[in-house]
């Protein structure tokens, strides 16, 4: 299969932005949260930044995307940065403000994308390649910013919304999924890659990232566009 490049180019070009902006903000969200609230460790590393170096990680911000931009033929890109630093014992309220910490990240998301979905309105003002570029970069930056934010939300540690879980459960079951943490990102990797190419193989549909995370995120995306005024 030829692979065109050109086209290949143009898709890099309108996902990397959105990707960027998405997960620096988020990190950084996080890092500030935690800051205002007693922890200074993010702040003291220069975390509480929009500086996208300060939070790239190798896989999750560079191989894993492209990987995902390459197999789906330009349809999907998808990643992470480094995670921010947190010392929950430093926090004035531990248990409280470890999941106001945790819901910085996917808030910061939801902001940016109704924010992206707003300036769309401001596309009349442009015309040509312009126009088509700057629509695909404010259309992926609604898609990817709520991909974040529901992808997050699962109440798996070490994402957000397991940390969220951990901190809304009563103490003895709060623990016990806090122990999943190290197995968390195993979890989640075999949801998104490993149970799909197994279904692709036997002929059943596993594919638990659309189901848990796709659907949602394109029921949501519905609801900001109508929101913000795109009927």
């Amino acid at each position: 299969m030829m692979i065109d490049w050109n086209q290949l180019a143009y898709t890099l070009s309108v996902w990397v932005l959105p990707v960027l902006i998405a997960v620096t903000f988020h990190e950084a969200a996080h890092g500030w949260a935690a800051w205002r609230l007693g922890d200074d460790t993010a702040y003291r590393l220069g975390r509480v930044s929009f500086n996208p170096l300060k939070h790239i990680d190798p896989f999750g911000t560079v191989l894993m995307p492209a990987m995902l931009l390459f197999a789906s033929g330009g349809r999907m890109m998808f990643g992470f940065a480094k995670p921010v630093p947190v010392n929950f014992s430093a926090l004035r309220n531990p248990r409280r403000d470890m999941v106001l910490v945790a819901l910085a990240g996917p808030g910061s998301n939801l902001l940016l994308a109704v924010m992206a979905a707003l300036l769309v309105h401001g596309l009349v003002l442009l015309s040509g390649d312009l126009y088509r570029w700057t629509g695909h970069n404010l259309i992926n930056a609604v898609r990817i910013n709520m991909l974040l934010c529901v992808f997050n939300m699962l109440p798996i540690p070490p994402l957000d919304g397991g940390r969220v879980a951990v901190g809304l459960l009563p103490a003895p079951w709060g623990e016990k999924l806090a122990k999943l943490e190290r197995a968390g990102i195993l979890i989640v990797l075999g949801g998104v890659f490993i149970l799909p190419w197994i279904g692709a193989k036997i002929g059943v549909d596993l594919n638990v990232f659309w189901w848990l995370v796709g659907a949602p995120t394109e029921y949501l995306m519905n609801i900001i566009f109508m929101l913000t005024g795109h009927g």
